[in-house]
C-alpha cells in the first residue's frame, strides 16, 4: 500500500506511467490545475507557494525511495520534479502580479512559462545539465526542474525589465 501511494506521488497520479511525453503532460497538468487553483478557487499564492515547497521536501524522500534499488536513477515514470518546477514561475508570477489581471494576460503568461520551462528541462542549459550528470540520486532529479524553473523566472523578469 505504501509502494503504491509513493508511486501515485512520484508519478503524478500515473501521469508518468504514460508511454508518450509524461513530462511535458505533467508539466501541462500542472499549468492547469495552477490557472485552476489560482484563478477559480482564488488560492493565495503564497500558501500554494509553501505548499510547494512541502511537496518538494517530500519529494526528496519518495524519490530515494522509489529509486533505490534501481539503475536508471532519473525514470521517466518520475514527473514529480516537473510539477515542482512548473510550480515555481507560475507562483512567483502570481506573487508578483497579485490582484485583478487580464484573463488574457495570464493565460499569455502561463503559456509562455510552459513553453520555457519545457525548453530548459528538455536542453538542460548549465547548471541544470550539472545536477542531472552529477547527482544521481533524489537531489539531482528533482534540483534540474528547479533550476529549469528558476531560469523562466529569469527570463520573466529579464522581459519584465526591458518592457516597463
Amino acid at each position: 500500500m505504501i509502494k503504491k501511494i509513493n508511486y501515485l506521488f512520484i508519478s503524478l497520479l500515473g501521469i508518468g506511467g504514460l508511454s508518450k511525453i509524461p513530462g511535458s503532460i505533467a508539466s501541462l497538468v500542472t499549468t492547469i490545475f495552477l490557472f485552476f487553483l489560482f484563478h477559480l478557487l482564488k488560492i493565495s499564492p503564497n500558501i500554494i507557494l509553501v505548499f510547494v515547497i512541502i511537496v518538494f521536501f517530500i519529494s526528496l524522500y519518495s524519490v530515494n525511495i522509489y529509486i533505490k534499488n534501481l539503475d536508471d536513477k532519473d525514470p521517466k515514470v518520475i514527473v514529480i520534479d516537473e510539477f515542482i518546477g512548473q510550480s515555481i514561475p507560475i507562483c512567483l508570477y502570481e506573487i508578483a502580479h497579485e490582484g485583478p489581471k487580464e484573463i488574457s494576460e495570464i493565460l499569455t503568461f502561463y503559456f509562455i512559462m510552459f513553453i520555457l520551462f519545457r525548453i530548459f528541462d528538455i536542453t538542460k542549459p548549465y547548471p541544470v545539465n550539472y545536477y542531472d550528470k552529477n547527482f544521481k540520486n533524489s537531489f539531482g532529479v528533482i534540483m534540474d526542474d528547479v533550476c529549469a524553473g528558476l531560469y523562466v523566472v529569469g527570463v520573466l523578469v529579464l522581459y519584465m525589465v526591458f518592457t516597463s
